[in-house]
């Protein structure tokens, strides 16, 4: 009997997957057996939880600089720089929305700790999905994600719509994880493996006389990864989700589930599958081109503000395929940049959003921001900042973000695809003029309060999401370089 191999464990690696993790736990631990906790104490533990992962990042990245990507736990986990990114992203994305939910939480009369444990468990699940080598730890990580967001969706119990979200995301996200396990059996079954280095070297060295059952995982596993990352037609879900569920909740699906969904989805196809890029990327094309002309034509419809950001992130998921179809490292670095500039663009939008909509969650027509700029200029002008970073006007970080992916697209050959981009943007462009117009030239409606309270949490929120969407548009090198050294690599045996 051959003795037993204890698999490789890097705890460094593991960091920001134990204190995520470890930090929902314990706050949920501490919360059952205290009766009354101090009010600002969830609160208080996940910000600092999401900085000790944010700051955590920094010295890893270094190591992995300097030291090469390392896979251990037999091969299924592995740490680069893609990984180290994305966990900053979901870092960043997790402190957002905990700074978001307080005043939130008190506004609605809601428990104010259950938000912060599922956040936590959800992040963690991010975290799998980005450092997963393996598909059956990808689907775990997905599993981790998405059931702690089913919650979060139906947090707000006094709201029906709440309710309706949960149980449309929840339904439609179980046929989508089923769709992705069934892909991950055909793929083993056509490769003998779901580690993604071996699948890869098998895939390079050998040449399938039939691969039906191949190209039926991949498409398979496209399926259940475009239902995450909301791309058309797998989209369905989205504006109701995002027009019901809690708006600080709809912060972390933005930025953070959108953002573990687009790492999952390079992995998987330009990493372990790059061999056969030209059996999915015309796939993916065509989603992108769907998703981007759906997002934009459908958001002009909308009179609705949360709505019409929610098919503004359908579009936005469709300029980030652009780079995910170009299967290359220009057109991966060009993703991780789009993902962290969509990050403070997404999490700033709904800081606003949060704000405006007063009691009960519920004002979201245009009419509650009509002449915005007149009762409160500042906020006005901060979220000016951000749609016009959602437009991809020059000298914000939204411009630098199109310009990669549509410059990845070009050299990808896919000129298509590209003309489509510019015109769903030019689309996109009038939603967010409608906002601007409405709350610039349009007199304010009787019924609507003069002044909106902003909490010092939403506060900072919306100030560093201006400030980086600024910065980055400004002075963008620092983020392209990080992000071209980010390039996921399988070292998995």
């Amino acid at each position: 009997m051959p003795p037993l191999v204890t698999p490789e464990v890097i705890w460094w690696a593991l960091l920001p997957l134990l204190v995520l993790s470890g930090g929902g736990f314990l706050l949920l631990t501490i919360a059952s057996l205290v009766r009354r906790l101090p009010e600002a104490l969830p609160q208080a533990w996940t910000v600092a939880t999401g900085l000790v992962v944010l700051i955590a990042t920094v010295p890893m990245w270094d190591r992995v600089q300097s030291d090469g990507p390392r896979s251990f736990l037999g091969g299924m986990v592995a740490v680069d720089g893609s990984t180290v990114l994305v966990t900053a992203i979901l870092a960043m994305a997790v402190v957002a929305t905990a700074l978001l939910a307080r005043p939130y939480l008190r506004r609605e009369d809601l428990p104010g700790v259950e938000l912060y444990v599922l956040l936590l468990m959800s992040a963690a699940g991010g975290v799998v999905m980005a450092s997963a080598d393996d598909l059956i730890v990808l689907f775990l990580g997905l599993e981790i994600l998405s059931i702690a967001v089913y919650v979060l969706a139906a947090l707000h119990l006094r709201r029906i719509e709440s309710q309706e979200a949960a149980l449309k995301y929840f339904v439609l996200g179980a046929f989508a994880s089923a769709f992705l396990l069934y892909g991950i059996a055909l793929i083993y079954g056509a490769t003998g493996s779901t580690r993604m280095a071996r699948i890869s070297g098998h895939l390079a060295s050998t040449v399938l006389v039939q691969d039906g059952m191949l190209l039926a995982g991949i498409a398979l596993l496209l399926v259940g990864l475009a239902f995450k990352v909301a791309a058309v037609p797998f989209h369905a879900w989205t504006p109701d989700v995002y027009q019901g569920a809690p708006s600080p909740v709809v912060a972390w699906m933005a930025a953070g589930v959108k953002t573990a969904g687009f790492a999952a989805m390079l992995r998987v196809l330009v990493v372990t599958l790059g061999t056969h890029a030209s059996d999915w990327r015309p796939a993916v094309a065509v989603l992108a081109a769907a998703s981007m002309v759906v997002g934009a034509w459908v958001a002009v419809l909308q009179t609705d503000v949360k709505r019409m950001l929610a098919y503004s992130s359908i579009a936005h998921a469709g300029f980030i395929l652009l780079g995910v179809q170009a299967a290359s490292e220009r057109g991966t670095s060009a993703v991780y940049v789009y993902l962290f500039v969509y990050t403070l663009l997404a999490t700033g939008s709904f800081a606003v959003i949060t704000t405006v909509a007063g009691r009960g969650d519920a004002a979201h027509g245009l009419g509650a921001y009509r002449g915005l700029a007149r009762r409160q200029p500042v906020l006005a002008g901060a979220f000016t900042v951000l749609l016009l970073g959602q437009a991809g006007v020059p000298f914000t970080g939204g411009f630098v973000a199109k310009l990669g992916v549509l410059a990845a697209a070009v050299e990808g050959r896919t000129y298509w695809v590209a003309m489509v981009a510019m015109a769903a943007a030019a689309v996109a462009a009038f939603v967010y003029l409608r906002i601007l117009v409405a709350m610039y030239l349009e007199d304010p409606a009787p019924d609507t309060d003069d002044r909106y309270e902003v909490p010092t949490g939403t506060r900072l929120v919306i100030g560093a999401a201006c400030a980086g969407v600024l910065l980055i548009g400004l002075v963008p090198g620092f983020l392209l370089d990080i992000a071209s050294d980010a390039v996921p690599v399988l070292v998995g045996g």
